[in-house]
């Protein structure tokens, strides 16, 4: 390419093309080193004063570079730029060359300007069979429709440039939009136009026959009659080549039948409008050539940036497209069209159609891919050309599928059926998340449609030519979501039997959040939870975190995590989704019992403080009774010093030490007594033992928890189903053999090691040196005979 920029006379332009490449190459180059290095952000991006000297273009472009890609350390899911290509370029030095070509004189200028809309405008009519037509290139795609709007009412109404609103007013404009239009457009065109929203009319789709997202031309005919009854003027109809959710097509023939009756005039939009371009072209979008004026977004369906939206229209007076600014004298917005001017041509018209073709093929294979695959829905309005596929996870419940069974009465039926939508809808959001981060370049989208819930759309005309979207990632998204139908439909199967075993368990409540993709949610109800009330439990949520992390370790195939602020305010656990068969009962119970032993433990730490202090207290009330007594047994002259110490040395008292202890474990006082007699601290009561599932089960080796053992052939196979029986017969051989606490009488004596624990505990240090295993004397006579 430098090669062919020294051949331009033009030096002013060749430096141009020579800086746009080489500040691309840094910015790539620029980003490239930051994914490499991933580097901390920079402190440059700060606001701060303008600098008194000035900088050359290397450090602006640095600045920019960090401006892009300084926040992608505290995001890193963010957006990054596109490998946009050379056709990318293309269109970006467009944008230098208006400004530069915006410094000419006015009669060059005039010239190149006409020449570079017309050149565009021929092109895009002709590619697009809009024979005859006029275009006006706008950055907003809304924009050329509000424009179509006001010449709409200039030509309707010949007296609006005198009497203004006062013409509006005496017979008001109605304005005709689908129910499945873009959301928001209705709004944007009041407020462009200055028009109240009663100018607005939303006609809803078919509800009996046809799409359910095209767009009812029976009620449309009745609306238009009743508005003329009433006085008012239908203005405008905006139909769909394409709706913005599932791009289904309305029926346009029918719908210029209606407007030329009526004299209204018929604007068209849409994603399908781009299958114009090809070769074979379904007869419903064919019917959008005869509209009065369409809107096409050129940049996204051949993968140009910064590229403006054109509006296509067909009109005869320019004096009313010059008032409406369909038109303009000023050269800067003729100059619009510069960026779209050479991107065509660097394409060709064999590239453009080869670009909307391949997006069209990739749509068409991704619809062959999914028919194969079980329980997945498609809703496409024509199989052969529907450029956008919209498909979602179904489940059919069978007759012995526990959750038709649940819902008896006909009361809760209908909270029954929403229950069941709700959850769909989490299942498919999950799935559309999943399939976007496995295959990032297939453009996924995830929507929530009115009848059937959510949905994920592919629209590769908006995406593939940007993306870079090619058959193989077509064929990795089918694959993607094939393997993770087993994880939905056993998560399905499991969230009923997950609720009922909850319901069963006392301390633990199933909170019904169908909208959680997962086997379920269930919290723990503690000794103080106040289950009237919504607030905040700190005591809970200090239990449920400390449940969390214990499940976390036990490194099973579950995820578990805690519940989301927004849903509820009280802490729950929230169990995700089962990628085999679990066991239920198994995981419920575990998760009972672990919230048992930490609210037990919980507890007594909390209350160790106050035991102790309330130990304390009653000690020293002891003591000092016992000093007491101690007192009057001594007699007053012995608390005389002199006569005190005489009388000692010639009869002295035989006082013991005595003193408390303060058992943890029993939470009471105890004696010293003891200790200092036999030389031996008391063991006290034997700690109770931790509490444990009933139900525990044998695991094998390798066997990860709450996954069931004997169930499908991935947990026994034919060719180690024995030896697994083996070492299941082995481990109940284990479990179920008798303790040697009680010997049989006339037995031989067991030895020391197989004492039970408490008689170890009463005999402790005794046994350390004077007694032996046949010493068989009680253990309060050997103290006597010491002493």
């Amino acid at each position: 390419m430098d090669a062919s920029l020294e051949k331009i006379a033009d030096p002013t332009l060749a430096e141009m093309g020579k800086n746009l490449k080489e500040a691309m190459k840094m910015l790539e180059d620029s980003q490239r080193r930051t994914e490499e290095e991933n580097g901390k952000k920079s402190s440059g991006d700060i606001p701060g004063p303008l600098q008194g000297s000035g900088q050359d273009m290397v450090s602006l472009l640095q600045l920019v570079q960090n401006l892009m890609h300084g926040d992608e350390d505290e995001e890193p899911q963010s957006a990054r730029i596109q490998n946009i290509g050379e056709q990318g370029h293309i269109a970006l030095l467009g944008h230098s060359l208006g400004a530069y070509i915006s410094t000419l004189d006015k009669e060059k200028l005039r010239k190149l300007t006409t020449r570079i809309l017309s050149d565009t405008t021929l092109w895009l009519c002709r590619i697009f069979r809009y024979e005859n037509g006029c275009a006006y290139f706008h950055e907003e795609e809304r924009e050329g429709l509000a424009k179509i709007c006001r010449l709409a009412i200039h030509s309707r109404y010949e007296d609006f440039v005198v009497d203004g609103f006062n013409v509006l007013y005496n017979k008001k404009p109605v304005i005709y939009l689908s129910a499945a239009a873009r959301p928001g457009l209705g709004q944007y065109l009041c407020n462009q136009l200055g028009l109240p929203f009663p100018c607005l009319c939303r006609v809803p789709c078919n509800t009996m026959f046809g799409s359910q997202h095209q767009m009812d031309v029976a009620f449309l005919e009745k609306l238009i009659k009743d508005d003329i009854e009433r006085g008012k003027l239908p203005l405008l109809l905006v139909a769909n080549a394409g709706t913005a959710a599932v791009g289904h097509t309305d029926k346009i023939g029918r719908l210029k039948e209606l407007c030329e009756q009526y004299g209204m005039w018929l604007h068209m939009e849409g994603v399908n409008l781009a299958t114009l371009a090809l070769g074979y072209v379904s007869s419903s979008v064919l019917a959008a050539t005869k509209c009065d004026s369409m809107t096409l977004t050129p940049g996204p369906w051949l993968g140009l940036p910064a590229v403006p939206a054109v509006t296509l229209y067909k009109h005869d007076d320019p004096a009313l497209t010059l008032v409406a600014g369909l038109t303009s004298n000023k050269p800067a917005d003729k100059l619009r069209a510069l960026p779209l001017w050479l991107s065509l041509q660097y394409l060709g018209l064999d590239g453009i159609v080869e670009r909307i073709k391949h997006a069209c093929q990739l749509s068409q294979r991704l619809q062959e891919g999914l028919k194969k695959v079980n329980h997945i829905k498609i809703l496409v309005e024509d199989e052969l050309s529907s450029p956008v596929v919209v498909f979602r996870f179904f489940q059919e419940l069978p007759g012995s599928d526990p959750v038709p069974r649940a819902v008896s009465m006909p009361s809760a039926a209908p909270s029954a059926v929403g229950r069941e939508r709700h959850c769909c809808d989490a299942l498919n959001r999950w799935l559309g998340e999943q399939l976007r981060q496995l295959v990032p370049t297939s453009g996924l989208t995830v929507m929530d449609l009115e009848v059937e819930g959510v949905c994920i759309r592919f629209s590769p005309l908006m995406t593939a030519a940007v993306l870079g979207t090619r058959g193989e990632d077509v064929d990795q998204l089918v694959a993607c979501a094939q393997s993770k139908l087993p994880v939905l439909t056993c998560t399905l199967q499991l969230r009923e039997e997950f609720k009922q075993e909850v319901t069963a368990t006392a301390g633990l409540l199933h909170v019904d959040d169908p909208n959680w993709p997962g086997i379920g949610v269930v919290r723990y109800e503690h000794a103080n939870d106040d289950k009237s009330s919504l607030k905040l439990d700190p005591e809970g949520e200090k239990i449920h975190a400390a449940l969390l992390k214990k499940l976390n370790e036990l490194e099973s195939d579950l995820t578990f995590k805690m519940g989301p602020e927004y849903k509820s305010m009280k802490s729950c656990i929230y169990i995700g989704m089962a990628s085999d068969d679990v066991d239920i009962s198994e995981l419920v119970e575990t998760i009972a019992v672990t919230a048992r032993e930490i609210e037990e433990n919980s507890r007594l730490l909390e209350n160790m403080t106050e035991v102790v202090r309330k130990g304390i207290q009653e000690a020293q009330v002891q003591l000092q009774k016992a000093n007491e007594e101690r007192l009057l047994e001594e007699g007053v002259l012995r608390q005389i010093p002199v006569v005190g110490s005489v009388l000692n040395w010639f009869s002295p008292v035989q006082a013991s030490q005595k003193g408390r202890t303060f058992n943890l474990t029993a939470g009471s006082l105890e004696s010293t007594e003891h200790t200092y007699v036999y030389k031996v601290q008391g063991t006290g009561v034997t700690p109770p033992q931790t509490p444990t599932g009933t139900r525990t089960k044998q695991r094998l080796p390798g066997q990860k928890p709450f996954r069931r053992s004997l169930r499908g052939s991935d947990a026994l196979s034919e060719t180690s189903s024995v030896s697994h029986s083996e070492d299941l017969e082995k481990a109940e051989q284990l479990s179920g053999a008798p303790e040697p606490d009680t010997p049989e009488p006339g037995g031989p004596e067991p030895p020391p090691s197989t004492r039970a624990p408490q008689d170890a505990e009463q005999t402790g240090a005794l046994q350390s040196g004077a007694q032996r295993p046949e010493d068989n004397r009680p253990q309060v006579e050997e103290p006597e005979s010491l002493r």
